[in-house]
């Protein structure tokens, strides 16, 4: 892989149930699974995007344990994954870290008919190109301010389930995108 890969889990804005579009809470979970597949699949880092201060310093308070506090201590092995972890207020906060022509690819559930597949965007990463920031959605996906400003919407992942069961955890998909992009083996 050539180009720096990172990855944001959005907490606003992102979809209810209902398709409102609302601010979802961060879950300590989340912080740690998607770190700990982060740093497995060599990503740069991991941002975790929440417009409330109350929520980012519950993750500060997270990464601290984990990097310099007890948890550090009793599971060292931990340390590196949680701190790939970017607290940050905005989406654009995230881009701009990463810098100039950095390119937001989205990911969701629904199937998109434009969905890059997941061999295409493999060699897009392999290629020289700019950083790229793979954005997930909490709650019920990602509101359609970000969807539509992403240069790549990748194809969404389908299980076997006859009748189309497709809500997986968004532990479970970065994990699985992470796998079908990055792995060493193809």
């Amino acid at each position: 892989m050539s180009r720096r890969v990172a990855a944001a889990l959005v907490h606003y804005p992102v979809h209810d149930r209902q398709r409102a579009v609302v601010t979802s809470a961060i879950t300590n979970l989340d912080l740690h699974d998607i770190a700990r597949s982060s740093h497995t699949y060599g990503l740069s880092d991991l941002f975790i995007v929440h417009p409330v201060a109350a929520q980012r310093a519950l993750a500060e308070r997270v990464r601290e344990h984990w990097t310099r506090g007890s948890g550090a201590s009793r599971i060292p092995d931990r340390t590196p994954a949680i701190a790939l972890l970017r607290i940050v207020p905005t989406l654009e906060d995230a881009v701009a870290e990463l810098g100039p022509g950095a390119e937001l690819w989205v990911t969701s559930a629904k199937s998109a008919a434009s969905g890059l597949d997941f061999p295409q965007a493999r060699a897009r990463l392999a290629a020289e190109g700019p950083p790229v920031l793979l954005v997930f959605g909490t709650g019920w996906g990602l509101g359609d301010a970000v969807v539509e400003r992403a240069m790549v919407q990748l194809a969404s992942i389908h299980g076997r389930h006859e009748g189309g069961y497709n809500h997986l955890s968004v532990r479970a998909a970065a994990a699985i995108i992470f796998d079908r992009l990055l792995s060493l083996q193809r």
